[in-house]
């Protein structure tokens, strides 16, 4: 009986244990569904307000195309100007009102997307033991997806850019040793592609307006970055640009968007490879990053306030004397 009596409460306490720890697991696992309810329900909030913020915009323009057509109506001397208004924003409205974005997709998840592809190309670099220059180059590739543009990481310091139909490979095994190593498709590759198709105006094919109208897409138009000032200098085949605000971190990691989206305008156009050399911090004379041991660092320190300077260069006799009409 004594035996009994005393694994009684031995027992009663293990079911006790076992009763608290399924209790402890149902709670964790409420605990759970709660949460993903929340996230849920914020996202959901996040796009409402979003597009409310769009529906308001498109009501904003139909209010000022309706007082510009009544305007019209009440002011004849000035009806040609205000018809002309009333139709514009009334256009406008329409657009805004119809071409709202459904889904939106937060600049967090954007950069933890990012985040393995910039990690897996610094690997990839550090594994294979290649150099940290970057050489953005025209290829001949099957596919238009990237604009014709690939990321060459050459496998020595004194390398030579191969020629582009040999950059369609990823692993460049050239019969000259000074042409060897990788060529990826560019994270600016694609984003380049959609900025020349929903240009209305023909983009440009010299180095001073293209700078600008990179400059432009990179932040009115892709929003990678709060600011882009572009400084030109054709006759050394140098483009300098002062990035920040940037979306996804520093400027420096591997085929940043911001910069590759530059670097692939670049080349595109101008036909020719181009190397880039990123400073991380403006006014930072004593760490500069490299992407290119023949980029230079002109301009770098003369601004403050920057994230970044990047510098372009090009051969620009080699871009004179392939499109003459450019220069």
């Amino acid at each position: 009986m004594s035996d009994a009596s005393e694994r009684d409460p031995e027992q009663a306490d293990e079911r006790r244990d076992e009763s608290s720890s399924d209790g402890t697991e149902a709670d964790l696992a409420a605990q759970l569904d709660l949460l993903a309810e929340e996230n849920r329900r914020l996202r959901g909030e996040y796009v409402r307000a979003r597009r409310t913020t769009h529906r308001r915009t498109a009501l904003g323009m139909f209010a000022v195309g309706a007082l510009a057509v009544v305007g019209a109506v009440v002011f004849p001397d000035a009806r040609s100007v205000l018809f002309a208004l009333g139709g514009t924003g009334l256009f406008a409205g329409v657009l805004t009102y119809y071409l709202t974005p459904e889904q939106f997709v937060a600049a967090e998840t954007g950069e933890r997307v990012y985040a393995a592809f910039a990690t897996t190309g610094a690997r990839l670099v550090a594994e294979l033991g290649l150099q940290d220059d970057r050489v953005y180059a025209p290829a001949e590739t099957d596919d238009d997806e990237f604009a014709g543009v690939r990321l060459f990481v050459p496998q020595r310091g004194d390398y030579a850019v191969p020629p582009p139909e040999k950059l369609d490979s990823v692993f460049v095994v050239a019969d000259n040793e000074f042409e060897r190593g990788v060529a990826l498709p560019p994270s600016g590759g694609a984003l380049y592609r959609e900025f020349s198709s929903a240009m209305t105006a023909r983009v440009a094919d010299r180095p001073s307006p293209l700078g600008d109208q990179l400059a432009d897409a990179l932040v009115e138009g892709f929003e990678l970055a709060d600011s882009a000032t572009a400084d030109a200098n054709p006759d050394e085949g140098r483009l300098v640009v002062e990035l920040s605000g940037l979306v996804y971190g520093a400027a420096d990691r591997f085929d940043h968007p911001a910069v590759s989206f530059l670097a692939v305008g670049l080349s595109a156009e101008l036909g020719t490879p181009v190397t880039a050399t990123v400073r991380a911090e403006a006014g930072d004379e004593d760490n500069p990053t490299e992407a290119s041991e023949t980029g230079a660092s002109a301009g770098a320190g003369e601004s403050e306030g920057a994230d970044a300077l990047v510098a372009f260069e090009w051969d620009p006799a080699v871009f004179e004397a392939e499109t003459p009409e450019r220069a």
